[in-house]
């Protein structure tokens, strides 16, 4: 199982994850509500700005503080080290 850090040391595991968005657009901002109002969102931001949605299998979103460029090159590279291993 690959695991990836997306920010204050919170790990989600790297095969579950479906897409990784920005939440600025209006459809995003959507899916956050529903699934708060639903009890399957996640927020991993410790207070701070959601800059990344992280879409799972399970129908959960888990939002990040992170970039989504960031979470993605933090996905990108456990990806290559576990080929490279």
């Amino acid at each position: 199982m690959q695991l990836v850090n997306i920010g204050f040391g919170n790990i989600v595991s790297a095969n579950r994850i479906i897409a990784i968005v920005s939440p600025e657009s209006a459809p995003i901002k959507r899916m956050v509500q529903e699934a708060k109002d639903r009890g399957t969102a996640i927020d991993a931001t410790y207070g701070r700005r959601t800059r990344a949605v992280l879409v799972t299998d399970s129908d959960h979103l888990i939002l990040s503080a992170l970039q989504p460029e960031t979470v993605a090159a933090r996905l990108d590279k456990n990806i290559d080290n576990k080929e490279n291993n």
